[in-house]
């Protein structure tokens, strides 16, 4: 990008990394499936409004999660010439710190201002998520990420969080099939994680990033990368329990996509290849999300 395309609408665009969205949708429609087969009508006004809330918050942390993650990676030098994955914002001169630091603060903004009114269905507790939602956005990149207990985070914020949060909000309740499904659903959203720092543990490791994938392995990593894809299909069998058999069967589909994923992890090992892999995991994610949802409706 040239230095006269500083701080650009498409500058901004690339840093908010749009592809990730598909990461933050994913818990929300699992949540608004389940919600759907336990009751809840979409033709009603106080269901489909705080969903589309719940899922604009979504968006929008993920977007305030990826500038933080820019900004802060930036001024700590580890997006330097070496990285393999995609360039980023700050690194690369696209857009200054100062512009940055503005934009992480915009993003602050809208998220409370989307995600407050939804304390109107689901109670105080509501406010309480979103202020959690926005310091471990912030947590994540600055300490998290860097003591091994990013993936934590993700399992939390990517899968029991916003898949009981909204499911409260719509219905006043939680159960514990919910509980599962919602951590079914972090297990298989970290997967992503562990392909970008799988990629990314050489270069990790010598800044002082001490990812999990740097702890424990390449080897070990890539048995945890199949292990939470399964291990999350072993925890939707609760849906029998709830009388949804295809909730249960249709994530088993999501198997054989994963294992090819994996196995193309274990081919390739190193270099910019695996971002396509990266692209693969997102994919799969998405359609876990999706089988999943179908089961809960038909």
């Amino acid at each position: 990008m040239k230095k006269n395309k500083t701080n650009s609408p498409k500058a901004w665009l690339l840093a908010c990394r749009p592809k990730t969205l598909t990461g933050a949708a994913a818990p929300i429609i699992v949540a608004l499936a389940m919600a759907w087969a336990d009751g809840a009508s979409f033709v009603q006004l106080r269901v489909w409004l705080p969903a589309l809330l719940c899922l604009l918050f979504a968006f929008l942390m993920q977007i305030c999660a990826n500038l933080v993650n820019d900004y802060f990676d930036c001024k700590r030098g580890i997006d330097g010439a070496d990285r393999l994955g995609p360039k980023r914002a700050c690194a690369q001169g696209w857009i200054t710190l100062p512009a940055m630091r503005r934009g992480i603060a915009v993003s602050v903004v809208l998220s409370l201002c989307v995600g407050l009114p939804t304390s109107y269905w689901g109670g105080w507790q509501l406010l309480v998520i979103g202020a959690l939602c926005v310091l471990f956005a912030f947590l994540y990149t600055t300490w998290f990420s860097h003591k091994g207990l990013g993936d934590l985070l993700v399992v939390v914020f990517f899968g029991i969080v916003p898949v009981c949060a909204t499911y409260y909000v719509l219905l006043h309740d939680l159960t514990y099939s919910v509980l599962l499904v919602s951590l079914a659903m972090g297990l298989v959203t970290d997967t992503l994680l562990m392909v970008n720092n799988y990629r990314d543990r050489d270069t990790d490791a010598k800044v002082g990033k001490r990812t999990l994938v740097v702890r424990v392995g390449a080897r070990r990593s890539e048995h945890i990368y199949l292990g939470l894809g399964i291990l999350a299909v072993v925890l939707c069998q609760c849906q029998w329990a709830e009388q949804r058999p295809l909730a249960a069967l249709l994530p088993l589909l999501f198997l054989l996509p994963h294992c090819l994923v994996w196995h193309s992890i274990r081919r390739i090992r190193k270099g910019t290849e695996l971002n396509a892999v990266l692209g693969k995991t997102a994919l799969c994610i998405f359609l876990f999300s999706v089988l999943f949802a179908l089961g809960c409706l038909f």
